[in-house]
């Protein structure tokens, strides 16, 4: 596997800088699948997480493949992902995640609900008191350490936050289809209790859905 950190040059011009900016947010998570599409039916094999700092996008992704890219145009610092974990180690980590959580429809079709909204307007619903952020630091963290197990960590309550609570619209360049989704920020520090299993399906698969839209990779430290 592979790390990467993705960035634009920084001999761009202004005019360069809006042209490759200056999108809607799908458009701009586009950029980085296109470092990875060697060809038309290539499937996805990487994840990645997004952010912009003074407006200029900057990628950092777990993969299979090396990213390729124009070099005039970005700049590509990639090194072999190998962490060596033990089992009770503790690291810091950061992850936006896309908290929903599937429930089976009286129909018996499942079908995915955000669990901060959701219980928003459930206590709008009873009249009680709808503080947002308790809401999200409650229920989001609920999400992560309903998945924590599987995933091969532990947290607690003390040590993670969660906030950050957007919701995203995405339009695609052709037709009016949107595609909408929900996401929070963790920030905290885990326990690892199965390093092989935390090593593959968290830091290399991800967590939670998503993951085409920047969801999911946890970026961790020693601490």
């Amino acid at each position: 596997m592979y790390f990467s950190m993705i960035t634009l040059q920084k001999g761009l011009s202004p005019r360069d800088i809006t042209a490759l900016t200056h999108h809607n947010g799908y458009q701009a998570h586009q950029l980085v699948w296109q470092l990875f599409a060697d060809h038309a039916e290539r499937q996805r094999d990487f994840i990645y997480r997004y952010e912009a700092i003074n407006g200029s996008p900057i990628f950092h992704t777990v993969s299979e493949r090396q990213p390729v890219g124009d070099s005039k145009i970005w700049n590509i610092h990639t090194k072999e992902y190998k962490p060596k974990l033990r089992s009770g180690q503790l690291l810091g980590f950061t992850v936006c995640a896309n908290p929903i959580r599937a429930k089976r429809e009286e129909n018996g079709k499942q079908k995915r609900h955000d669990v901060i909204m959701e219980e928003k307007l459930k206590l709008k619903k009873e009249n009680k008191d709808c503080d947002m952020p308790d809401i999200v630091q409650t229920y989001g963290l609920q999400w992560l350490e309903e998945r924590a197990d599987t995933h091969g960590f532990s947290v607690t309550s003390n040590n993670v936050r969660v906030d950050g609570y957007r919701q995203h619209q995405f339009f695609k360049k052709k037709g009016n289809n949107s595609i909408s989704l929900s996401t929070v920020d963790f920030n905290g520090i885990l326990t690892v209790t199965a390093p092989d299993v935390f090593i593959e399906k968290c830091l290399f698969k991800g967590i939670g859905p998503a993951k085409g839209f920047g969801c999911g990779l946890m970026m961790v430290r020693r601490v």
